[in-house]
């Protein structure tokens, strides 16, 4: 958030200023559309839901993005929009009130209140539904954290509807940043009626309903998820696209033949080391920006090898991530030595200082720290990754640096993503790949990744006097202070080697210059279906 700006202030400005923006694909004069409205789109991998509450990574996320509509929503430029909301304001530093449109409607052509909002937010916290996500956005309203953790009942949440279209969020401290929050389906609405008589089954093609501009036409495993223009949407008459299809391709050179063979309009990610190879073939169709995502490696911190700091730390130090980035992913991307990266809102990025030294400093210091803890050359560490040529090149490249510097052996382990989701969610690995986008800019997103008691903090490692300075900061209404307590929690998280940061991502990619809609600014790489049309070509 802007220093300048009060919360409420930003609210009232958020709430006027939106009123009277453009809802869907803006098309620019001149354009002209191609009279097939449809678009192919790599997914990177198979989602591994599509049930709001129990999505965790980013292919799933993007899929729901289009088939349901929160409050707000982020446009294609990464801006906070209306959705079903049509405005809302801060009523009191810990109090939000969303007003919603009266003519969005769920596919099968009920209406949507604000009653399927208060449903799908107390489920979504349910210990019941099993949420990975329950404390990441549920500390953030009021009683969300003890329903969580069994202590309440989810329907002492601090939601409540006040009339059919007037939803009331209550937050346990200043949540300056509510409507960034909301923007996530987890905590948008469901269909009561549709989970109550399909139970699991309901987001299965043919029982599914949802609200956004698409629903689930076909969902093959592992082949595709086929979307199609939702009539009953409420602004469907400015969606272009008519059919939007998700592939769920892993291997970033498939990914490229598909799409100069014509059967893919956009690539996940280039393969590592192909981006300037890519840049001078396809100049028209490269795009790039930097995100608000971390690489990093997760450390299974109660795990025997790993519980000591100085092992966390040794394995940290050696990794060279100018090599890293500039050699081996080549694609723009930044090294990491923080949970916070360049760009996030509330907390300063903060850096170790053995990063500014020479290698061979940093690795004799390594190698003594090795020593105290009483590891000797050949210890072996297991390492679980998604299959993908990325991060297995990424792999290879650290099992160098620990091999040769360390004497430490790397066993790698490919795995299809959900599987790895699961592993790291049971703590049942060493190490493991892991990654992270922002949900919302605010330093909260990432600091949930090594907070005490947040669903994404699979490392098992925590630090109650640093939670104590993120409480502190979370009290405050003053932004200054709130980033400098969150900075300093920050550092004190990373001084314990929970994780080993890598990179801030890119997104290195190839999309046909005539997909319309796809901007450079949107730094969570999030577009929907709705902001996106096809050019005559």
């Amino acid at each position: 958030m802007h220093p300048t700006f009060t919360p409420r202030a930003l609210a009232a400005a958020l709430a006027l200023g939106f009123a009277g923006l453009a809802q869907a694909a803006t098309i620019p004069a001149g354009v002209q559309l191609h009279d097939k409205q449809e678009l192919v789109r790599n997914n990177g991998s198979e989602p591994e839901t599509l049930d709001p509450a129990l999505a965790e990574g980013v292919p799933a996320n993007n899929i729901i993005r289009d088939m349901f509509e929160g409050l707000t929503a982020a446009d294609g430029s990464g801006a906070i929009v209306p959705g079903v909301a049509e405005s809302w304001k801060q009523t009191t530093p810990t109090t939000w009130v969303f007003k919603l449109r009266r003519n969005a409607k769920w596919s099968n052509g009920d209406m949507v209140t604000a009653d399927d909002f208060v449903y799908g937010m107390r489920r979504f916290v349910d210990p019941a539904t099993a949420s990975q996500y329950a404390s990441t956005y549920g500390v953030f309203i009021q009683n969300g954290k003890e329903i969580v953790e069994g202590k309440m009942a989810p329907s002492e949440l601090g939601v409540k509807a006040t009339d059919k279209y007037t939803l009331e969020i209550r937050t346990p401290y200043p949540v300056s940043f509510m409507p960034d929050v909301v923007s996530n389906l987890q905590l948008g609405p469901v269909h009561k009626a549709t989970i109550e008589k399909h139970g699991k089954a309901w987001t299965k093609p043919g029982n599914i309903v949802s609200n956004g501009a698409f629903a689930l036409a076909d969902w093959q495993v592992n082949s595709k998820v086929v979307l199609a223009k939702n009539a009953q949407y409420w602004d469907a008459k400015n969606v272009q696209l008519t059919r939007f299809t998700y592939l769920p391709i892993e291997d970033g050179n498939a990914d490229v033949k598909l799409f100069e063979s014509g059967e893919n309009d956009w690539v996940y990610q280039l393969p590592p080391g192909t981006y300037e190879k890519y840049k001078a073939q396809y100049p028209k169709d490269i795009r790039n920006a930097p995100m608000l995502g971390l690489r990093y490696y997760s450390y299974q911190n109660a795990e025997p090898l790993l519980k000591d700091v100085r092992v966390r730390k040794a394995l940290s130090m050696v990794v060279d991530r100018t090599i890293l980035s500039e050699k081996v992913t080549a694609d723009g991307q930044l090294p990491a030595y923080g949970v916070i990266v360049n760009g996030t809102k509330g907390a300063d990025v903060t850096a170790y200082e053995w990063a500014a030294w020479p290698m061979d400093k940093r690795v004799a210091e390594a190698r003594k720290l090795l020593a105290q803890a009483g590891v000797q050359p050949g210890a072996k560490v297991k390492f679980a990754y998604n299959t993908s040529d990325y991060h297995k090149k990424m792999a290879i490249f650290a099992a160098s640096e620990f091999k040769t510097k360390l004497g430490i052996e790397m066993e790698m382990e490919a795995m299809e993503f959900k599987v790895l989701i699961k592993k790291r969610n049971d703590g049942e690995y060493q190490m493991a790949r892991n990654g992270w986008v922002a949900d919302y800019n605010d330093a909260s997103t990432f600091l949930t990744l090594v907070q005490c008691d947040s669903d994404q903090n699979s490392h098992k490692n925590c630090n109650r006097k640093a939670e104590a300075l993120i409480d502190q900061g979370n009290q405050s209404a003053d932004p200054a202070k709130r980033q400098a307590l969150l900075t300093q929690a920050a550092k004190m998280i990373m001084d314990d080697y929970p994780m080993l940061p890598l990179l801030q991502y890119t997104v290195p990619r190839l999309v046909k210059s005539y997909v319309g809609g796809y901007t450079s600014t949107n730094s969570m790489d999030r577009y929907r279906g709705k902001d996106l049309y096809i050019i005559k070509h």
